[in-house]
């Protein structure tokens, strides 16, 4: 009988042992999984910068281009006007519309 109850002592303090290594791997595990997520979280923001500088950019170019058709529509539309008024753009200024 109190071999009895020694033996199952020492199976409870196995359990134990076994219970704190459990408990330990799970906090080993919980401190990686945080360190994980605060460095995902850092990654988000610096993307969501990223992000925000390339659709800055992305408008910038838009408007430069934007602003360079009508560059070269005004210039077309001025073409248009001297192949109107004096032939072909080509014979102004005598020299393919060099000068």
């Amino acid at each position: 009988s109190s071999r009895q109850a020694l033996e199952q002592a020492r199976v409870a303090v196995e359990e134990l042992d076994d219970t704190k290594a459990a408990v330990k791997r799970l906090e080993e595990e919980n401190t990686e999984l945080r360190r994980q997520a605060r460095h995902a979280e850092k990654e988000q923001r610096s993307l969501c910068s990223r992000a925000e500088a390339l659709q800055e950019e992305n408008l910038r170019l838009l408007t430069k281009g934007q602003g360079l058709q009508e560059q070269i529509q005004a210039q077309a539309d001025r073409m248009a006007s001297l192949e109107v008024s004096g032939g072909t753009a080509a014979t102004v200024g005598g020299a393919g519309g060099c000068v």
